[in-house]
């Protein structure tokens, strides 16, 4: 698979806490030069980058209930709308993860439904398991019913909590959801080797902070997303 291949399947992802308007200018920039799928960003900056991705093929991806997925439905399906009237065109939202470990699985369904309906014809709706924190049978659950609920991704992980995306979760996830889901690899992603063990597992889309690493084939030493 050539870098540009692998360009249009990586989100560009900047989502840390103290991420400046400055910052975020340079992300969408370096997302035109490099042909990323999308860039990535916190509520607060999607405005921002669909206004510097203005008639670019880059996508604007937010992320909603992030990154603990503890906020009620209603809240979350509010931020997807504010999220679009901003200009978001992709949106990962994480699950409450306490109600899926309780098995309030009805809960965790319609969770995902009210982001999912939120959405409707406007965004893609990514769903974020955040597998470090779940057991093997859970994450089959959670890909079961981000599927049940008409989501179009599921998602590993935030990369905020205890652990990002191996292979052994992307093989289990895609096996789960079939082919007529995308898969999203993200968390720990830093190189074009990291991307390609993905990829060849199922993924079909990466988040990463190191994005312009994986498609150059440089090393990145820091820490991130």
């Amino acid at each position: 698979m050539n870098n540009m291949s692998i360009a249009n399947m990586i989100d560009h992802t900047l989502l840390k806490a103290d991420a400046t308007e400055k910052e975020i200018i340079k992300l969408c920039s370096e997302a035109k030069e490099y042909n990323f799928a999308s860039v990535c960003v916190n509520p607060s900056m999607v405005k921002l980058a669909s206004e510097q991705l203005k008639g670019s093929d880059v996508d604007v991806c937010t992320v909603i209930g992030f990154p603990l997925g503890a906020t009620t439905s209603n809240v979350k399906a509010f931020e997807v709308k504010d999220a679009i009237e901003n200009g978001a065109t992709e949106v990962d939202m994480v699950i409450n993860i306490g109600k899926l470990k309780d098995r309030d699985l009805e809960y965790v369904k319609n969770d995902i439904k009210a982001v999912v309906e939120a959405a409707k014809d406007k965004a893609l709706v990514k769903v974020i398991i955040e597998a470090c924190l779940l057991t093997d049978e859970e994450k089959v659950i959670a890909c079961e019913l981000s599927k049940e609920a008409g989501a179009d991704f599921v998602k590993t992980s935030t990369g905020f909590s205890t652990g990002g995306a191996t292979a052994h979760d992307i093989a289990l996830m895609r096996k789960t959801v079939g082919s007529e889901m995308g898969v999203k690899a993200s968390g720990g992603v830093r190189t074009k080797e990291d991307a390609m063990t993905m990829i060849e597992n199922g993924a079909t889309r990466i988040g990463a902070s190191a994005s312009i690493a994986i498609v150059t084939g440089e090393k990145k030493d820091s820490q991130g997303y």
